[in-house]
């Protein structure tokens, strides 16, 4: 009996307790130093995730958790406590890392430095501490994006000028964490996408799914159709043929992560196109639409602007927004085709008027 019970119950270890940790490990195949150091800095993002998951479950018994702060970002927002306290966490929880000298997201007009890492520091992270932030009074889901860049350069200037690159170029991982009815985290270095899950009571994040692959078509889209008369006609071409359609349903929580998440794991698309006010839309290159994606590519999906791969944009700035169209890429060809013939047409009548 001994022997018939034993490995039923290594396998059941197995499944149960392959850690973030470990599994970064096991992706890179190796222990040599760069593995070592992208398995640390995902503990380290790891442990910043379990932070904020407990101060969001419990966000309505914590003096000052809820409201705004009074302040504004340098995208001119209003700053809601819990992202300062987000953000605040990264700094604090990289700072004893020894890896990251720089740490760029929404909240800081420039990177901030941390000049004990700095001589050995090799890597940037950039981040969004609270994604879909107005979302924490109303207790729906939030999430934290994150993507780590290799430093190139000594930048002793502080002007960070090596991260306007394009995504292709030194992102070495991406991901995000999702704060829902359970706390999620999903990451990629280049070897498919995988999430993990939070076990409250072993305090670790434990692998749920691997090698997530998007469907070529699902049924999501997800889009705010309340800017639906600020956008190009082509935009709202698209909007008019899914309506006109069975089988696609509108799922939009004002969460980037939340509805990213499932049309990762259901398929569809999510738009965030440009407005006759804002042309480049409201998300930012480096920190929201490069991570995901990189994650979605990983998947088998597409992200684009809607002319251009994601990932081949190049930064003009460290704060640049950029309209997204990301998810299965069937979806995402069907609505480039929409601006692709928007564009034809305007070229034809351009044309005509010579």
């Amino acid at each position: 009996m001994a022997d018939s019970y034993q490995p039923s119950l290594e396998t059941s270890l197995d499944r149960d307790c392959t850690t973030l940790s470990r599994h970064v490990l096991q992706q890179l195949q190796s222990f040599g130093p760069e593995a070592q150091d992208l398995s640390t800095l995902m503990n380290r993002i790891a442990l910043a995730g379990k932070l904020i998951a407990r101060r969001l479950s419990r966000s309505g018994l914590v003096e000052d958790a809820l409201g705004f702060t009074g302040r504004t970002n340098v995208q001119g927002e209003e700053v809601k406590k819990m992202d300062l306290y987000a953000n605040d966490v990264f700094i604090s929880v990289f700072k004893q890392s020894g890896l990251v000298c720089r740490l760029a997201s929404e909240e800081m007009e420039k990177p901030y430095y941390i000049p004990e890492n700095c001589p050995i520091g090799r890597y940037t992270l950039l981040y969004d501490p609270i994604d879909g932030s107005s979302n924490v009074d109303i207790n729906l889901n939030v999430g934290s994006i994150f993507a780590i860049r290799r430093q190139t350069g000594d930048d002793l200037d502080q002007s960070a000028a090596d991260l306007l690159q394009v995504g292709r170029e030194n992102q070495l991982a991406a991901g995000y964490i999702l704060y829902g009815p359970t706390t999620v985290m999903v990451y990629s270095i280049g070897t498919g996408v995988h999430a993990f899950t939070l076990d409250p009571s072993l305090g670790e994040f434990i692998l749920a799914a691997e090698n997530i692959r998007l469907p070529d078509h699902g049924p999501n889209y997800s889009v705010n159709e309340g800017n639906f008369w600020q956008w190009d006609e082509s935009l709202r071409d698209y909007i008019r043929y899914v309506h006109r359609h069975e089988g696609y349903s509108l799922r939009y929580s004002g969460a980037l992560v939340g509805d990213f998440h499932r049309i990762l794991m259901q398929g569809g698309v999510f738009l965030y196109p440009g407005t006759l006010k804002k042309p480049n839309g409201k998300l930012r290159l480096l920190y929201e639409s490069a991570p995901l994606a990189f994650l979605v590519e990983q998947a088998g999906g597409k992200a684009t602007t809607g002319t251009e791969a994601i990932l081949d944009v190049v930064p003009g700035e460290l704060h640049q927004r950029t309209p997204l169209v990301i998810g299965s890429r069937e979806d995402v060809d069907l609505v480039e085709s929409f601006i692709q013939e928007r564009i034809r047409e305007q070229e034809v009548l351009q044309a005509s008027q010579k």
